[in-house]
C-alpha cells in the first residue's frame, strides 16, 4: 500500500507535483515534461523472433469446380455486358455522325437553292426583252421587213409531200 501512495496515477499527475506552474521559458518546459515521461517508460520491451521453416513444396492446391464455374459465368456475364455497351457505344457514334452528315447536306441543299434563285434571276435579266432590244439596235439590227420572213411551219404546197434533201459537200484531194 506504501508504493500505491507514492505512484502517481498518471504521468499528469507526475508532471503536476514535480513541475512548478511558471517556468522560465517553453523549452524548459518541454525538456522538463520529456524527462518525466522518460523516467514514467518501463523500459524496453524484449521482442523475440522464432525462426519457423515452413515447407509447402509438398502442398498442393485442389481444383474447386463451383469455383471455375462462378468465375466463368461471371466472365461470360461480363463479356456480355460489354458487348451490349460496346453495341450502344458504336449505335450513339453512328447517329451522330449521320445527324453531321444531314445537316451537311441540308448546308448544300440551302447553298444550291440560293446559286439556283442567283442563277434564275441572272437569266432572267440576260432574257428581259428590252435588254435585247436595246443589244439588237446597238449592233445596227432592226426589226425585220414582211419579205424577210418565212414560214417553216406550212408546206410549200398545199397536199404536196415535202422531201428531205441534203447536200454532202466534195473533200479535199489530200484526205483520202
Amino acid at each position: 500500500m506504501a508504493s500505491e501512495a507514492t505512484f502517481p496515477a498518471t504521468i499528469m499527475d507526475a508532471m503536476r507535483q514535480q513541475v512548478k506552474p511558471r517556468q522560465a521559458s517553453q523549452q524548459e518546459w518541454n525538456a522538463q515534461l520529456y524527462e518525466l515521461q522518460r523516467r514514467a517508460r518501463r523500459g524496453p520491451t524484449p521482442e523475440v523472433f522464432y525462426a519457423k521453416h515452413l515447407d509447402n513444396s509438398r502442398l498442393a492446391k485442389e481444383a474447386d469446380p463451383a469455383r471455375g464455374r462462378e468465375i466463368r459465368t461471371f466472365a461470360i456475364a461480363v463479356c456480355i455486358l460489354f458487348l451490349l455497351v460496346m453495341v450502344y457505344v458504336v449505335q450513339r457514334f453512328q447517329s451522330i455522325e449521320t445527324g453531321y452528315r444531314i445537316e451537311a447536306q441540308k448546308q448544300l441543299m440551302e447553298d444550291l437553292s440560293e446559286k439556283n434563285r442567283q442563277l434564275r434571276l441572272t437569266e432572267a435579266q440576260l432574257n428581259a426583252p428590252l435588254r435585247l432590244d436595246s443589244l439588237a439596235h446597238g449592233y445596227g439590227m432592226d426589226a425585220p421587213s414582211p419579205a424577210q420572213l418565212v414560214r417553216l411551219d406550212t408546206p410549200a404546197q398545199e397536199g404536196a409531200p415535202v422531201e428531205a434533201q441534203a447536200t454532202i459537200p466534195a473533200r479535199p484531194a489530200g484526205n483520202r
